[in-house]
């Protein structure tokens, strides 16, 4: 007999979908997800069926696919089914087997939710996957998130067989003679989840033979545990982080007064895609190392005086972008340069705004970051001023230091420190006849 009355409690106290929803299962032929298409059928779902076939296991996952099919057509469900070449896709993205396996399914379970209309996503996972998970994350180092192991329900996937356990299952599957295949991949110890299945927790269970209850406990206090922290970090990004223009600000006064230090700045920095280490290496720095830059994929921290300033990467430091007379927009480094040009000879005092005598340009203009060696002659003077110096006397942030542009005529000489000063050699005279009009503005 089927464990209805259980698997619908969990549906419920989940909160995992509702009668009227349409649900997709991802189905492979073995015990687990069999067991599962059985339970939804049972109860009159209305669902369908998504299998892969990877093309890893020649014979036995054409024999996969045909059980399934069958099954389908027994119970007239929908039946999807496509053939991906996996190896293919892991050497071209340089990444494991089951990696490209797991990437692979994924998206092409989200293409036919959407494309026919189901609601969610049911995967065939249950309790002794989600303590395998916890036990491959301490293996290779996890935060708070990492101890709550699978979550029933997460965006579109839902997981309805986490009530249960493998000895469960197992049991289920005979006394309700239920068909399936076995994939013969699942006994190699190859695999680092397999030698956890096949070596590890059998050592557990013989310590403690409630083995899956004690960690389903545990589970779910780690996953209040880590609501709670949360709150408690949205709270403190609320109070802490200052948005500017040119990036997210932090204190250092603040970050010296966080307690546990090193946990609520990691999950402070965590959004910009920066690791534990790299938090250990800023906490290290905020007190003597002004000027020092830290990274991660997307963004830059950077210790500018009293403040550590989180930024996005410059696309490249010496980015050029050609500006030709006809063009009234150019994009540079997620900022807006706008060109237009008068015969009204007046003069706006704004940072922000450029006027330059049309005369003088000798076009394609170049947009571009600070180079090494560059120089330039600030309005209101008579001599030459290096970049470098410039923006130090201006107390310029370092991260901005990247991603200033500078607009240059084509002999090579600057016109303009966009946003903060232009050329002397520029300026409008008595004897402009035409105005070249820059303005800068911030995306």
């Amino acid at each position: 007999m089927l464990p209805l009355q259980q698997f619908q409690d969990f549906i419920e106290k989940e909160a995992l979908f509702t009668k009227d929803n349409k649900i997709l299962l991802a189905v492979s032929g073995g015990r687990d997800s069999v067991l599962m298409l059985h339970l939804f059928k049972a109860l009159s779902i209305e669902v369908g069926v998504a299998h892969c076939n990877f093309n890893l296991r020649a014979e036995e996952a054409q024999r996969d696919e045909h059980f399934v099919k069958m099954l389908c057509d027994r119970f007239e469900t929908p039946f999807y089914v496509t053939h991906f070449d996996t190896k293919k896709y892991a050497a071209v993205h340089k990444i494991s087997t089951q990696m490209a396996a797991r990437d692979l399914r994924y998206q092409w379970f989200e293409t036919i939710r959407g494309k026919e209309g189901y609601d969610y996503i049911a995967l065939a996972q249950h309790q002794n996957d989600a303590i395998e998970t916890v036990l491959i994350n301490l293996i290779r180092g996890t935060g708070i998130s990492g101890l709550h192991g699978i979550l029933p329900k997460r965006d579109f996937l839902i997981r309805p067989l986490l009530f249960l356990n493998r000895e469960e299952i197992d049991q289920l599957i005979e006394d309700n003679h239920i068909n399936f295949v076995e994939d013969g991949s699942n006994l190699s110890t190859d695999y680092t989840r397999n030698k956890l299945r096949l070596q590890v927790i059998p050592h557990l269970k013989e310590i403690n033979p409630n083995l899956e209850n004690t960690f389903t406990q545990n589970m779910a206090r780690f996953s209040e545990i880590e609501t709670f922290l949360k709150v408690q970090v949205e709270d403190l990004s609320q109070k802490l982080l200052q948005k500017k223009a040119d990036g997210i600000y932090i204190a250092l006064d603040k970050i010296a007064a966080l307690k546990p230090q090193q946990l609520l700045l990691f999950e402070l920095l965590k959004p910009f895609g920066f690791t534990n280490a790299v938090v250990e290496e800023i906490l290290a720095s905020v007190k003597s190392l002004s000027g020092t830059h830290f990274f991660s994929s997307h963004y830059q921290a950077i210790i500018n005086r009293d403040y550590l300033i989180i930024a996005k990467h410059p696309i490249a430091n010496h980015q050029h972008q050609v500006i030709h007379p006809n063009m009234e927009k150019i994009n540079f480094l997620g900022q807006e340069i706008c060109m237009s040009f008068s015969d009204d000879l007046t003069f706006e005092p704004l940072k922000f705004k450029s006027f330059a005598d049309f005369d003088k340009l000798i076009f394609p203009l170049i947009l571009r970051s600070w180079e090494q060696g560059d120089k330039f002659i600030p309005l209101g003077m008579r001599n030459f001023k290096k970049i470098s110096d410039f923006f130090i006397d201006e107390k310029l942030p370092l991260h901005l230091k990247e991603t200033t542009p500078l607009l240059i005529n084509g002999n090579g000489e600057i016109i303009w420190v966009a946003g903060m000063r232009p050329d002397n050699r520029y300026k409008l005279t008595g004897a402009t006849k035409k105005v070249a009009i820059f303005e800068l503005k911030i995306n």
